[in-house]
């Protein structure tokens, strides 16, 4: 189990506030929304292509995270779709109970993480079984602005997950 930097009594507090909701109304409507809507209005994103040119002998991957020039609250208490991929956290038997989505492969892993305001954290009361980083998946569930720190990175949303699927656009 890898450890984290924050208080988890903290975390499920505010993640019990997204449970309001009956689980199953949760997951049938959702907005849809992509890596972009995340960032505050004319602020654009790292692309991945520039992300790999960061020198990985420097300092750990974690100190090398930009700064985050803020969040979004536009959809704090809604029900969204978002697609990435998975940076494990925390386990429960042979699944994943808490990850990190991110925007693209390798980020917080192989490449320093994009900013706060690029990452998701995501807990599941139902364990999600990774095929590994390089699966792409959808996430539904209560979303909101949220501010974590773990070993790996500063995270600026949260969500809890209703729903962790393979990866569908559309």
């Amino acid at each position: 189990m890898v450890s984290l930097r924050l208080d988890r009594r903290k975390l499920l507090a505010s993640m019990a506030a997204f449970s309001a909701l009956p689980h199953a109304a949760r997951a049938d409507e959702y907005i849809d929304l992509n890596w972009s809507d995340l960032l505050p209005e004319g602020q654009t994103a790292l692309p991945p292509i520039l992300q790999s040119l960061i020198d990985h002998d420097q300092a750990p991957l974690n100190n090398q995270q930009p700064v985050s020039n803020g969040v979004r609250g536009d959809w704090n208490g809604q029900v969204v779709r978002l697609p990435g991929f998975v940076v494990p956290i925390d386990y429960s038997g042979t699944g994943v109970t808490a990850f990190i989505l991110v925007p693209f492969v390798g980020a917080c892993v192989h490449v320093p993480p994009p900013p706060a305001n690029q990452l998701v954290f995501v807990t599941t009361s139902e364990p999600f079984e990774s095929a590994g980083l390089y699966e792409a998946v959808n996430v539904i569930g209560m979303f909101g602005v949220s501010s974590i720190s773990t070993h790996l990175a500063d995270i600026g949303y949260a969500l809890s997950a209703d729903t962790v699927e393979p990866y569908e656009s559309g």
